[in-house]
C-alpha cells in the first residue's frame, strides 16, 4: 500500500525537476532580469569533475563552438579589434617579474587557496539507481552542535534482512529516538550502523539520526559516506557560525525614503577645499542634514564648518585608497554613496533613485552618471572577465557594456564596474575595501577585487555634475599646481600597479578599453 504513494511522489519529483531544468535552459533574451527578492537561481559550473568512464567503442564529434565557451586552464590578452570606445590597449603586468618573483606568488595562491577552499567545493555525483537516499545540499550545523540529517531513507528489492552505514570525519552520528526491531551500532561515534530484517523500520529509524559536530571550525563542510549492500553515496554536512545580520533601523520617513537615516556621502579631499565646498553646498542645496564624512591627507589641513560634516584628519600624501577605507569605515549609515571632491549636486542627483534600487533588488552597489561641462555624460559601465591562465596567471578582460537590463528600472543595468559616482552598502564595500597601497590612480582595481562579493548595477538616470578641470597653465595658483604634481607623478607609479595586479590578483596581463 506505501509503494503506490511512494511512487507517485518519485514521478512528481521527477517531472518538476524536468520542467525546471527545461525552464533554466530555454534559451532568452538577455535583457531585462528580476533582481527583486530573492537572487536569481543559476546553474553553475562545478569546480572539477572525477575521472570520466571509459567508452572505447562510442564514436562522437566535437562541437568547437561549444568547446570555446568552457573553462580552460591557459588564457591571453589580445586587443579588442574593433574596440566601441577609445583604443583598446593590452598590459603584460607579468613582462617585467623574474623566476624567482612567479615562484614566490605561486606559494602564495597555493597557501590562499588551502585558506579559501573546504571540502564543500568538491563536485558529488549520486550514482544512478541507486537505492540510497540523501541529502545532496543544505544540511547545516553549528560547530560543536547538533542537527538532525533529513531525507536518509533505503530503498531496495525486498530481502530478508537490511543494513545501512553512515560514516563522518569531523563528527559523530547517533539517533534521537530508537524504533522497535532496529539494531544500532556504534552509536555516538564517527561509525554508524543501523541493521533490521523490516525495510519500514529502517527508514523509519533513518528519519531520527543526527550529526553532532566534534572538532571546531568557523567555517567548514564535513563529507558523510552513506553506504548499504553494493551501493555507496557522499553528502556534506556544512559546520559553520550564520554571519550575524546587520540590521538597520528608522529605514522609512515621510512619504519615502529617510535619505538622512539611510544614507552617508563619503568622499576623500587632497588640497581642493574651494572644489570640495562647493560639493558640500550643493549637498546641502537638496539634502540638509545627510552625514558629508571627509578623509584628507593635504599637507596643511584647512577647517570645514558646518553641520553633520565629519572632518577626519590623515598623514600626508597618505592616499587615494587609504582616504577611501577611512571614509568608509566612519559610516554608520546603511548605505554609502561615494562622491569625488569635484562633484557638484543637481536636481538630476536623486538618491532617492539609488536607494529604490538597492532596497527592491540584489544588488549590492548601483552607480549613477557624471555630467562634464561639455554635456557629455558618462557612467562608466565595464564588464570585467577573469580568464584561467594556469601557472602563469590569469588573464583580465574589461569591456565597456552591461550583462541585462534591470527589470523594473528601465534606466538601470546590471553590470561589473561603474563610474565613481555610487551608493552601496556600507558592509558590503568594506568587506571588499580599498588596497591603501594604490595612492594616486586607481578604480578598476576595487570592482577586480569586488568581483564574487558585490552585485554591481548602473543607472543612467542619476546624475552629478563634474567641476571643471580645464584651467590656462598660467593662472593656476600654487595650490593647483602642486595638486598636479601629486595627482600625476612622474615616479613609477605604473610599476608599482602592476606589481600589485601581478602578485594580489594573480594576473600576467589585462586588455580592455
Amino acid at each position: 500500500m506505501r509503494g503506490a504513494p511512494r511512487s507517485c511522489a518519485v514521478a512528481v519529483g521527477v517531472a518538476s525537476a524536468l520542467a525546471l531544468l527545461l525552464h533554466l535552459w530555454a534559451p532568452s533574451a538577455p535583457p531585462p532580469v528580476d533582481l527583486t527578492g530573492h537572487a536569481p537561481f543559476v546553474l553553475a559550473p562545478p569546480p572539477g569533475a572525477g575521472p570520466a568512464r571509459a567508452y572505447p567503442h562510442v564514436t562522437f564529434r566535437l562541437r568547437r563552438d561549444v568547446i570555446g565557451l568552457l573553462p580552460g586552464n591557459s588564457c591571453s590578452c589580445s586587443a579588442d579589434p574593433e574596440p566601441l570606445f577609445g583604443q583598446s590597449r593590452v598590459s603584460d603586468v607579468s613582462s617585467s617579474l623574474g623566476a624567482n618573483e612567479r615562484l614566490r606568488r605561486e606559494r602564495e595562491y597555493r597557501e590562499y587557496r588551502l585558506r579559501v577552499q573546504s571540502p564543500a567545493d568538491r563536485l558529488l555525483i549520486a550514482p544512478a539507481n541507486s537505492p540510497l537516499e540523501y541529502p545532496v545540499q543544505g544540511v547545516e550545523v553549528r560547530p560543536l552542535q547538533t542537527v538532525l540529517v533529513p531525507g536518509l531513507s533505503l530503498q531496495a528489492a525486498p530481502r530478508e534482512s537490511y543494513e545501512v552505514s553512515l560514516s563522518a570525519s569531523m563528527g559523530t552520528l547517533t539517533v534521537a529516538a530508537a524504533v522497535d526491531g532496529v539494531t544500532l551500532r556504534g552509536e555516538g561515534q564517527s561509525q554508524f550502523s543501523i541493521s533490521s530484517p523490516s525495510l519500514d523500520h529502517l527508514n523509519r529509524q533513518l528519519q531520527f539520526v543526527t550529526y553532532t559536530s566534534t572538532v571546531y571550525h568557523p567555517s567548514t563542510a564535513d563529507i558523510v559516506q552513506f553506504r548499504t549492500q553494493g551501493h555507496e553515496a557522499s553528502f556534506t554536512i556544512r559546520i559553520r557560525h550564520p554571519p550575524a545580520p546587520r540590521l538597520y533601523g528608522d529605514s522609512d520617513g515621510d512619504g519615502g525614503y529617510n535619505i538622512s537615516a539611510l544614507v552617508t556621502v563619503a568622499t576623500k579631499t587632497f588640497l581642493r577645499y574651494e572644489k570640495l565646498r562647493a560639493l558640500i553646498s550643493s549637498i546641502r542645496r537638496f539634502y540638509p542634514t545627510v552625514t558629508v564624512v571627509v578623509a584628507d591627507d593635504s599637507p596643511r589641513p584647512e577647517p570645514l564648518h558646518g553641520a553633520h560634516i565629519e572632518h577626519y584628519l590623515m598623514p600626508f600624501g597618505k592616499g587615494w585608497f587609504a582616504g577611501r577605507n577611512l571614509a568608509v569605515s566612519q559610516v554608520t549609515t546603511k548605505y554609502v554613496l561615494w562622491v569625488d571632491d569635484d562633484f557638484i549636486f543637481t536636481p538630476r542627483t536623486r538618491l532617492e533613485k539609488l536607494v529604490d534600487v538597492l532596497e527592491k533588488t540584489s544588488l549590492d552597489l548601483v552607480g549613477g552618471a557624471v555630467r562634464e561641462l561639455s554635456g557629455f555624460t558618462t557612467s562608466y559601465r565595464q564588464r570585467l572577465r577573469l580568464l584561467s591562465g594556469g601557472s602563469s596567471g590569469d588573464c583580465l578582460r574589461s569591456q565597456p557594456g552591461f550583462h541585462h537590463r534591470l527589470l523594473g528600472f528601465p534606466s538601470c543595468v546590471v553590470t561589473d564596474g561603474v563610474v565613481n559616482f555610487f551608493m552601496a552598502r556600507t558592509d558590503k564595500v568594506r568587506e571588499v575595501g580599498f588596497d591603501p597601497r594604490l595612492r594616486r590612480v586607481a578604480h578598476l582595481e576595487f570592482f577586480l577585487d569586488a568581483l564574487g562579493l558585490l552585485h554591481v548595477g548602473s543607472c543612467e538616470d542619476v546624475v552629478v555634475d563634474h567641476a571643471s578641470k580645464l584651467s590656462l597653465p598660467w593662472r593656476r595658483s600654487e595650490r593647483e599646481r602642486l595638486y598636479l604634481h601629486y595627482r600625476y607623478p612622474r615616479d613609477n607609479s605604473r610599476g608599482l600597479r602592476y606589481r600589485i595586479l601581478y602578485y594580489k590578483n594573480r594576473l600576467q596581463c589585462m586588455a580592455g578599453n
